[in-house]
């Protein structure tokens, strides 16, 4: 039996949608891949490579937030 982890299956959909043309977008596919783009982040959030994304991301905005005083 084959085992699909579904993260790595919406980030494969993911990079094949946004390789396509931006002008050949509808607002209705855009809106499709802003809804599949939030269910993938909200499958790898728990996981240790989103916990260090949102780490890294956290620094990178006190950085700027601390170089705008």
């Amino acid at each position: 039996m084959l085992t699909i982890n579904v993260a790595v299956l919406l980030a494969v959909i993911i990079f094949f949608r946004l390789r396509r043309r931006t002008q050949a977008r509808s607002r209705n596919d855009e809106l499709l891949t802003v809804l599949i783009v939030l269910a993938f982040g909200v499958l790898i959030a728990p996981t240790t490579f989103g916990q260090g994304v949102a780490h890294t991301m956290g620094q990178i905005a006190d950085g700027i937030t601390q170089s705008g005083h």
